[in-house]
């Protein structure tokens, strides 16, 4: 699963991939900074099942600090949006085509209201949240019905009264997004178009039908970010009346903060409401004088940065996923090395121990024959449905 980060430019996109990677993706203030996607590893945070079982863990695919496992996820930073990019204004469709990667979106706004439509600086609060939301969604479905009004007459032709073909149509036409026929299937019932009648609909009808699949097959969440410009929490409230799913965020503070802990200056764990200083390093005027402001202006007013929690949000969330523990030894809960719970895999909830075996590895997924349940012992199925923090060992041919 991979995590996409769009928005305009200069709303602190690169700075919040750079906060979650710990990369270098190059940061300014001006457009167009990103051209092609920077591609970097972040993690999500969860409570590691080694607190359940009070033992002792030495994870190979992930790493625990005693408390919590971080879990490797990829993250795609997507260059800025200007309006207009669907049709090829900016660097156009070339950003669109690379949200194709991306399993769920997070788009980084500029909460402080600080950066026009084409991503200049501007006054504070002089722009309308809103409307950078708007555009970046209307671009997205706008490439889409362009993808789509350029083959339509060729669809209803070959599928007028046949659903099943309308469906397939659309899949082979939108391959490049995994978009699958149960999707199509699911957006035809909420919007209550009819598939096999796909002659009648209008333009209007269409983009209802696109605006759906978008909605279906990349969500996303909003991460308002810059709230050190803010004033106050009530800036955001206009998110709230409309119903919008938003995190407020960080990310310049976020990026410090996991730079000190690099460097051994602070102790602190990410998404964590506090931050210690080492008391065995010694600090510049200057060093210090940024860390209290990051504790004032985030830490006592938003009770943290938000960067872990639109992570977790997406994948928790929005993507449904659950964690899952495979081992070779379900008595010892260990690896044929030894190491205890060594791996920790992210899979969409309703799961099978199959699904896992094949995430694993192909061959043991094809010589899959049945699995244990490592805390209960008992034998499972591959119908089985695993549930979060599930230990469970693969027993193969």
């Amino acid at each position: 699963m991979i995590i996409g980060l769009i928005g305009k430019p200069n709303t602190g996109k690169s700075t919040f991939f750079n906060a979650c990677t710990l990369s270098n993706a190059e940061m300014a203030s001006y457009p167009f900074t990103t051209i092609k996607p920077n591609i970097g590893i972040g993690h999500v945070k969860i409570h590691c099942v080694c607190n359940e079982l009070n033992i002792k863990d030495n994870p190979i695919n992930s790493y625990c600090t005693g408390k919590y496992r971080f879990i490797p996820v990829k993250i795609i930073d997507i260059a800025g949006l200007v309006p207009g990019a669907s049709n090829g204004r900016g660097l156009g469709n070339k950003f669109l085509d690379d949200i194709r990667q991306a399993d769920v979106l997070i788009h980084v706004i500029d909460a402080s209201g600080s950066t026009d439509k084409e991503g200049k600086v501007t006054t504070i609060g002089s722009q309308d949240l809103l409307t950078d939301i708007e555009f970046i969604e209307s671009e997205f479905d706008n490439w889409l019905y362009n993808l789509i009004e350029n083959e339509w007459t060729n669809i209803i032709k070959i599928s007028i009264g046949n659903k099943k073909k309308f469906t397939e149509l659309i899949c082979k036409k939108l391959s490049g997004l995994s978009i699958k026929e149960n999707d199509i299937l699911k957006c035809l019932d909420i919007t209550k178009l009819k598939g096999e009648k796909s002659q009648e609909w209008k333009v209007k009808d269409i983009k209802k039908f696109i605006k759906q699949i978008r909605l279906i097959t990349k969500p996303i969440i909003i991460a308002a970010n810059k709230i050190d410009l803010l004033n106050s929490k009530r800036e955001l409230d206009v998110l709230i009346k409309v119903e919008k799913k938003f995190i407020p965020t960080a990310s310049e503070a976020e990026l410090l903060l996991r730079k000190a802990k690099e460097n051994s200056y602070i102790n602190y764990i990410p998404g964590e409401s506090s931050f210690e200083i080492n008391p065995q390093k010694e600090l510049s005027e200057e060093q210090k004088k940024a860390l209290n402001k990051v504790k004032q202006k985030i830490f006592d007013i938003w009770n943290g940065t938000g960067v872990q929690e639109v992570i977790n949000h997406s994948f928790f969330e929005l993507l449904k996923m659950i964690t899952v523990y495979p081992v070779e030894d379900e008595n010892n809960l260990m690896d044929k090395k030894g190491n205890v719970l060594p791996d920790a895999y992210l899979l969409p909830k309703g799961s099978n121990p199959l699904d896992l075996a094949y995430k694993i590895h192909t061959d043991l997924g094809k010589r899959f024959l049945y699995a244990i349940n490592a805390k209960t012992k008992k034998r499972l199925a591959s119908d089985y449905q695993i549930i979060d923090n599930d230990i469970i060992k693969i027993v193969s041919t």
